[in-house]
């Protein structure tokens, strides 16, 4: 990965990374001493703080304030790009993790700052602009806590490995050596969550990357376990209060054009150097 502090950028208030992802690559938990803002310029990037994950399509970045632990990583194949921004020299200051909309215009200012050549003169004035052009989006993440109980716990394992996995609770208890009430009382007590909304949350997460990746409704909806794309949608709008289009794919209408397309089928729905993590 090349940056563009290594390059001689020296204090820029943006400093830009590229690197490529292959599918299901991630970084374990880190930080960063420079607020990030993480974007994929190609696939899609996951981002995961605390029990909340944010998939976003080339459509949407997210800002990540200075010293919040987090993951990322890609569910597909992957050109990442990651802005490290100078708290001192920043003029936003956003304090949790925000969703902001990339058109064409941000797209293109990213690739310019990562430029070697570019000349100090020049840096500042795109950097202003940048700035400018990051607006927050109104996109809630997809909470999916963790169980802490070993037996809560070896349940989520087997419903991570396999979403579609269409075992009753009763089942699943009977797997994991405990009852039905027992582990319905499990979930609620860990996550907050009853089993049932958990698992939809689950489901939803997982189908996510697979629409950010342009796959159809229904394909998406059978590889989480629902039997019809009307089901899926109806799930979506009931857990995240939208549809699975506006939630990927609803660009600031303030910022020109989108360097990435909509899936078709989803109309249906009608300065140090950054850390070594690049992530």
């Amino acid at each position: 990965m090349v940056f563009a502090a290594e390059r001689g950028a020296g204090g820029d208030a943006v400093l830009v990374g590229a690197l490529p992802l292959p599918a299901g690559q991630w970084f374990g938990a880190h930080e960063h001493p420079q607020h990030q803002l993480a974007w994929a310029a190609r696939g899609v990037l996951g981002v995961t703080v605390g029990d909340d994950t944010w998939v976003l399509p080339t459509t949407r970045a997210l800002w990540i304030p200075a010293g919040t632990v987090h993951r990322t990583g890609a569910p597909r194949d992957t050109v990442f790009h990651s802005l490290y921004m100078d708290p001192t020299r920043c003029p936003l200051d956003w304090s949790t993790p925000v969703a902001v909309g990339v058109g064409t215009l941000l797209a293109q200012l990213l690739a310019h700052l990562g430029r070697a050549d570019l000349a100090p003169d020049a840096r500042r004035r795109a950097e202003g602009v940048v700035f400018d052009l990051l607006r927050p989006l109104p996109n809630t993440p997809i909470t999916v806590p963790e169980p802490v109980d070993d037996r809560a716990r070896a349940v989520a394992a087997l419903l991570l490995d396999d979403p579609a996995d269409s075992r009753t609770l009763e089942a699943l208890a009977r797997a994991v050596g405990t009852s039905r009430r027992t582990l319905s009382r499990l979930f609620v007590q860990d996550t907050g969550m009853s089993f049932d909304l958990w698992r939809t949350r689950l489901r939803l997460r997982a189908a996510l990357p697979l629409l950010a990746d342009g796959r159809p409704v229904a394909h998406a909806a059978r590889a989480v376990g629902y039997a019809t794309p009307s089901a899926f949608l109806a799930a979506f709008r009931r857990a995240i209060g939208t549809t699975p289009r506006h939630y990927l794919h609803n660009a600031d209408p303030r910022s020109p054009g989108t360097p990435g397309a909509i899936p078709a089928d989803d109309r249906t729905d009608g300065p140090a150097p950054p850390s070594p993590h690049p992530g």
